[in-house]
């Protein structure tokens, strides 16, 4: 169809982005580089290539790359710039993504995802042909595009100072991005047109502003009548559903137009299009990155026949895409985000509170074309409250595929990028040890030759090394087919069985099997013709790619399994998963000779199956989450994080499986299983041979002493028998962990040796100094002393159980000094008392108690001290049948003031025992009256 020429001009001369172009322009003639910030519709993604290419306004001609952060984004900006031209993309404007190229001799505007941007920079990294790169999107902070922006601004300091360089966004930090590319960009080399650059360097980038789309946008401001519970993990309050859902009708009630209702992830979009079944007179349409090619460009292409449209979607729809009729945007006010969680081995995607800049992106959607309105589903006195940009993905998303991005790029540690963040240094070593197992990189993190062809397979690292070694164990075609179905996670319709939904895959008409279908291919063709790079040439492989799509992100990264990989090593390293120890022989497992539709798959003289396959392939991806049962559903992993498969699944009473999925739900402390395969032990020893331990193990457990030689693979026991003749050091180890963990009990305290023990913790108390804190904690830090030699005989908890703790302890006292002699008169066991009695002075209180019947006080004047005198002791005066009377630590004062009252409460109670009127002359006894 032609389209009228006054129709394109129309539309290309209402871009406002045209009042800027001007300054844009000088700008890269005076530095290369500019920051480009312009509010969604006014065609920064669309005018402004085709005006530095030379197609509008008759400028000199350059071939342009416009890098897009998703596919959706990449496809609809080029059909939109070659409907402008009057022309279908593949002409003068065309666009590559993965599994798809449009794209001719003539093309001068190429727009393609950031992910293929980063192969063909590793491949070739001078971008000849290219004069101008335009980074778009910049706002979201993806890792993939931070990534090619550093790799571009070392391409134009040490290679290429004509390429120019455009970082575009709508909302975006633009002094952050003008240093970035000052910084990087500029450095005094001479610039395209033979002139120097304007700026020195250090000094930021031009930062070139366009006038914002002059329809308004009203807010309206709708929260929850009720509090909704803030999210978790990927979970989202149904409660917020409902009422998202209920606002979409609203809106269609009140405002005339098409409704774009902004939702986290795919399930979210799936659960508010049930509650707007039936929706009267409107049509519900989703949108995400696994929808459909046809779906995307029917929403992309407007409504037909004046139906009102309701378009559910992810945040593929936030920008560099206009959809046609949308007056009114509906934000839920949740974003999805990468987080790596290193204590459990998992990454998984997590909701969060969408960031001010997101909020502003997603309501330009409804004044693209018109006046629009927002209804925001949450508070307006929250929105301050809310962050001002998102996080940046390289913050808390696994590195391992950047990592090796950066280690064919020749910087392994990214110190020389210049990056608007520093990947962190414990996420940057994690992925350096999974590269390094996988042997992807070398001791020092330069890519080898295996890594360069990983790199070359535009897979994330884990995947690629699958699909290597996977290949040369079942052949190349069914280990492409495995392998895709890793790299997008199923539909959960699917089930939890990989092998199973290979097969159904493998026989599926849905969009899902068709994309599985071309990706598979893609990867067989990759594998076949990929060869492996020379030595020390990785600088001139394909980069791998960011984590591929995931709900709620649209890219051509290297795809992850669902963005669920956990850290962690893997062997095979070089070649095929033999079986360990030599032994010869296939590797069994699955459902016996049955081979589906990928022919016989063989390994010496053994036949493998689907499930077998699968788990192999699941395996070598995920070496650390084999996971062997240990309850009805329940399994554990070599990382050592425990897994649970859901209800119903047919996997239950497998022995091992190959966990390829797994999240955690929040407060559990085991992770959920959503795609696994069944294998055996062989084949989890194969692939995870790098986890394999075996060796002596001596430590404390379950109450006693534990002393057997183990083998491990990781966190999971296989094999274990007693030892006979531990090492005697580390047997005093596991006693003196024993002791840590149950305290000093396990020795033989007699009540001789607990007293001993309160005497010193007396005197510590009072005088400190040279006398020892007995506390458990104090004893156990300092068990050699005390301990020594008992420890070094002792074998086990019976062993301690009959150490003398009393005798070892008087070890502690100040023998050095001479004080431990002076123990009986600092801390006296006994008391002598005028009756004669020598009394035992408890010291298990916080003051010593000398517990004595009355009668035996009579003629001492006061209470005796001690500790040098220092500390009277508490008198507890007794009556003659042992219970307390009056307590005291002046006995002169009870006698003056105290006694009088005792007497006459207890003289008639007990008259046979004497009760003298003045009790300080009378003599003391330990008889009554009938004896004396």
């Amino acid at each position: 169809m032609t389209i009228p020429t006054d129709a394109r001009a129309e539309a290309l001369g209402r871009l406002p982005v045209r009042e800027a172009v001007p300054e844009l322009l000088r700008a890269l003639d005076d530095r290369g580089v500019a920051v480009l910030c312009a509010p969604p519709g006014t065609g920064k993604t669309t005018l402004v290539p085709l005006v530095l290419a030379g197609l509008v306004d008759g400028g000199p001609v350059r071939r342009v790359l416009v890098a897009e952060p998703r596919r959706i984004a990449a496809r609809a900006a080029a059909r939109r710039m070659a409907w402008l031209l009057g022309e279908r993309p593949g002409g003068r404007v065309g666009f590559t993504v993965r599994g798809e190229r449009q794209v001719g001799r003539g093309t001068l505007v190429e727009v393609v995802t950031t992910g293929v941007l980063l192969q063909r920079l590793q491949r070739d990294q001078e971008l000849a042909g290219v004069d101008v790169v335009v980074l778009d999107e910049c706002h979201e902070r993806h890792l993939d595009a931070d990534t090619a922006a550093a790799f571009l601004l070392d391409v134009r300091a040490a290679l290429r100072p004509d390429l120019r360089l455009i970082a575009a966004s709508a909302t975006t930090d633009a002094e952050g991005w003008a240093r970035l590319l000052g910084d990087g960009g500029d450095d005094g080399h001479v610039g395209a047109g033979g002139t120097h650059g304007g700026g020195g360097p250090g000094e930021p980038a031009p930062v070139v502003s366009a006038p914002g789309v002059s329809h308004p946008v009203e807010v309206v401001w709708a929260p929850p009548e009720r509090p909704v519970r803030p999210p978790h993990g990927m979970r989202v309050d149904p409660a917020l559903l409902d009422h998202v859902a209920a606002v979409v009708r609203r809106a269609l009630g009140e405002r005339e137009g098409d409704v774009l209702c902004f939702l986290p992830g795919v399930g979210e979009i799936a659960r508010v299009a049930g509650k707007l079944g039936g929706l009267a007179g409107a049509e519900v349409l989703q949108v995400h990155g696994r929808a459909p090619a046809a779906v995307q460009e029917a929403v992309l292409a407007g409504a037909d026949g004046g139906r009102r449209r309701v378009v559910l979607a992810t945040s593929v729809a936030e920008s560099s895409l206009t959809v046609p009729g949308v007056r009114i945007v509906v934000d839920c006010g949740l974003a999805r985000e990468p987080r790596m969680d290193h204590a459990r081995g998992l990454s998984a995607l997590t909701t969060v509170r969408a960031s001010r800049a997101t909020a502003g992106q997603r309501t330009g959607r409804a004044g693209r074309e018109a006046p629009g309105v927002v209804y925001r589903c949450w508070p307006e006195a929250e929105d301050a409250r809310l962050p001002r940009f998102p996080s940046p993905e390289i913050a808390g998303a696994d590195l391992t595929a950047f990592a090796l991005q950066t280690a064919c790029w020749g910087d392994p540690d990214a110190s020389g990028l210049a990056l608007l963040d520093p990947p962190p240094a414990g996420a940057m070593a994690a992925a350096r040890e999974t590269l390094t197992a996988i042997g992807a990189v070398d001791a020092a993190g330069r890519a080898t030759e295996r890594g360069t062809r990983m790199a070359r397979l535009g897979l994330h690292p884990r995947l690629a090394r699958a699909l290597i070694d996977g290949a040369q164990e079942v052949g190349a075609r069914r280990a492409a087919e495995v392998v895709a179905l890793l790299s997008e996670e199923p539909p959960r319709e699917y089930g939890d069985d990989l092998a199973a939904a290979w097969r159904t895959a493998r026989h599926g008409s849905d969009p899902y099997a068709t994309r599985w279908r071309q990706e598979a291919r893609r990867l067989e063709h990759a594998l076949t013709t990929t060869e492996t790079p020379r030595q020390g040439d990785a600088q001139a492989s394909d980069g791998p790619l960011r984590g591929g799509d995931r709900p709620g992100r649209d890219g051509d990264g290297p795809a992850h399994g669902s963005g669920d990989r956990a850290r962690g090593s893997s062997g095979s390293a070089r070649g095929g998963v033999g079986p360990r120890d030599g032994n010869s022989g296939p590797i069994h497992g699955g459902d016996g000779p049955h081979d589906g539709d990928g022919g016989p798959a063989r390994r010496g003289d053994g036949l493998r199956g689907d499930d077998a396959v699968a788990g192999l392939l699941a395996a070598l991806a995920f070496p650390e989450r084999v996971a062997r049962r240990r309850g009805e559903r329940a399994y554990l992993m070599a990382a050592g994080t425990g897994a649970e498969l859901g209800g119903g699944s047919r996997l239950g009473g497998a022995p091992w499986l190959a966990v390829a999925v797994a999240d955690r739900p929040v407060a559990s402390a085991s992770a959920r299983v959503r795609l696994a395969a069944v294998t055996d032990e062989d084949t989890a020893r194969a692939a995870a041979a790098a986890l394999a331990s075996e060796g002596a193990e001596v430590r404390w457990a379950d109450g006693d002493v534990l002393a057997r030689r183990v083998a491990r693979l990781g966190a999971i026991e296989l094999v274990s028998r007693p030892l006979a003749d531990p090492d005697p050091e580390r047997v005093r180890q596991a006693l003196l962990d024993g002791l840590r963990r149950e305290g000093t009990g396990l020795l033989r305290w007699s009540a001789q040796a607990t007293a001993v023990r309160q005497r010193m913790a007396f005197l510590h108390r009072e005088l400190g100094g040279a006398w020892p804190d007995v506390s458990d904690e104090a004893l156990l830090d300092r068990a050699d002393d005390w301990l020594g030699t008992e420890l070094a005989r002792a074998r086990g908890r019976a062993e301690l159980g009959r150490v003398d703790a009393g005798q070892a302890l008087a070890r502690l006292m100040p023998w050095a000094t001479g004080e431990a002699a002076r123990f009986e008169e600092l801390a006296p066991e006994r008391i002598e008392v005028p009756s004669g009695s020598r009394v035992r002075v408890d010291y298990g209180a916080d003051r010593p108690v000398l517990a004595v019947k009355l009668q035996e006080l009579f003629g001492w004047p006061e209470a005796p001290r001690i500790a040098g005198g220092r500390v009277p002791l508490l008198i507890h005066l007794l009556s003659p049948a042992g219970r307390p009377a009056a307590v005291t630590a002046d006995l002169a004062s009870f006698w003056k003031d105290g006694y009088r009252s005792v007497r006459a409460e207890l003289r008639g109670r007990y008259p046979k025992h004497p009760w003298p009127e003045d009790p300080t002359t009378a003599e003391p006894t330990r008889r009554t009256n009938t004896h004396r």
